[in-house]
C-alpha cells in the first residue's frame, strides 16, 4: 500500500480542496497497525456537505470520513463526552494534523488535548451504585451458569462492565471494542492482564480467578452490591 500520511494529503487535496483543516488519526500512525488497519480523517468545512460520514475505498487504502464543520465538531464532542467517551475527541488530540489553512486546526487539537487530559466526568454515586449492582448480579449469574453458550454470554458481558467500572473509577475515558482493551491495558496493565487472561479460563468453566478479578473491581469502587439495592 502507499504511505498512509501521502495517501491521506492526496484525498484531502482532492476532495476538500477548501478544507479549513484536517487530521489523520489511529492505528496507521503507530506500531499497531496491520494490513486491515484503514485511514480515520478528521475533515473541517466552513459549511454542507459538512456534517457528514462516509466510509471509502482510496488509494488502496480503506478510509472513514468525518466531515464538519467548526460549530459540529463542539456538538459532537460535548454529546459524546457526555457519554465519557468521545472518538471524536481522541482523533483530533492524538491525531496528526495534516492541513491547517486559518488556524483552526491547531486551535481544535489544543481544545481537544486540553479536554482528553481533564478525563470524563465522574461518575455520580447512584451511577457508581447501579454499576456494582449490574456487575454483581452478573456475578451471580455466572456463578450458576450451567449452559456453555450461555456462559460465553454472560462472560463476555461481565468483561466489558467490569473494564468500563475501572476506567472509569479511575477517571479515565471510556472506549468501544479494541479501543477498551487498549484504555485499560494503558490506565491499568495489571488488571487489563488479569480479565483478559482469566476470561477464556471462565467461558472454558474454570471461572474462578476471572471472578476474583471482577470482584477485586468491584471492591475499587465499594464491593458487591446486591440486597438492599433499590432505585427510587
Amino acid at each position: 500500500m502507499n504511505d498512509p500520511v501521502l495517501t491521506a494529503r492526496e484525498l484531502v487535496r482532492d476532495r476538500f480542496p477548501s478544507a479549513r483543516a484536517a487530521f489523520l488519526a489511529g492505528s496507521v500512525l503507530t506500531d499497531r497497525r496491520t494490513p486491515t488497519s484503514d485511514l480515520d480523517l478528521v475533515v473541517l468545512l466552513d459549511g454542507p456537505p459538512a456534517p457528514y460520514r462516509e466510509n471509502l475505498l482510496y488509494g488502496g487504502w480503506p478510509v472513514e470520513l468525518f466531515v464538519q464543520t467548526e460549530a459540529a465538531w463542539h456538538g459532537f464532542v460535548d454529546q459524546e463526552t457526555a457519554k465519557r467517551r468521545s472518538p471524536l475527541l481522541a482523533m483530533c488530540a492524538d491525531g496528526m494534523l495534516l492541513v491547517d489553512a486559518d488556524g483552526l486546526g491547531a486551535a481544535l487539537q489544543a481544545e481537544a488535548r486540553k479536554r482528553w487530559a481533564a478525563g470524563p466526568l465522574p461518575l455520580s454515586d447512584h451511577e457508581r451504585d447501579y454499576q456494582r449492582y449490574i456487575l454483581t448480579d452478573l456475578l451471580d449469574d455466572l456463578r450458576g451458569c450451567p449452559d456453555p453458550a450461555e456462559r460465553v454470554y454472560v462472560v463476555s458481558h461481565i468483561l466489558q462492565r467490569a473494564s468500563e467500572l475501572a476506567l472509569l473509577i479511575g477517571g479515565h475515558w471510556l472506549g468501544g471494542g479494541k479501543w477498551l482493551s487498549r484504555r485499560l491495558a494503558k490506565a491499568e496493565p495489571a488488571l487489563h492482564r488479569a480479565l483478559s487472561e482469566a476470561a477464556p479460563q471462565a467461558i472454558a468453566g474454570d471461572t474462578q480467578v476471572f471472578t476474583a478479578a471482577v470482584t477485586e473491581v468491584l471492591d475499587l469502587a465499594g464491593g458487591p452490591l446486591w440486597d438492599g439495592y433499590a432505585i427510587r
